[in-house]
């Protein structure tokens, strides 16, 4: 499987069927989160699944994959009041994600942007 395969696998097994068994597949136990917000390690996933929205959608549209390096760039329903944009970096190490950052911007409509352009590629 690829690094890319790895991710999209994991974040559709833990955030869209709420497997809390996928973090143990999928992310290193000491596994590094670079968003100010959420703490380190396996813990950290497993606080999420608690508080997050039961309609929480992860939709990618852009993804990229450069040696151990995954960028998503996503449409992201749940994770706070209105839709977001997510840009997620995704480092893995020995087949599993051992790093992340994000980005987190509100989503705005292509009618409402000064290009009037999607924010997504989808």
């Amino acid at each position: 499987m690829t690094n890319k395969e790895i991710v999209l696998k994991a974040m559709d097994e833990f955030f869209h069927q709420r497997d809390n068994s996928a973090i143990e597949r999928y992310w290193q136990e000491d596994y590094q989160q670079h968003n100010p917000s959420m703490i380190n390690g396996h813990e950290g996933l497993k606080n999420i699944l608690g508080i997050l929205d039961k309609n929480f959608s992860w939709r990618p549209g852009i993804i990229v994959e450069q040696g151990d390096t995954v960028i998503t760039h996503s449409l992201v329903h749940g994770w706070g009041p209105s839709p977001v944009i997510v840009v997620d970096i995704f480092r893995l190490e020995d087949g599993k994600i051992a790093e992340h950052w994000d980005v987190v911007q509100e989503a705005v409509p292509a009618d409402k942007t000064a290009s009037g352009n999607p924010m997504t590629s989808f």
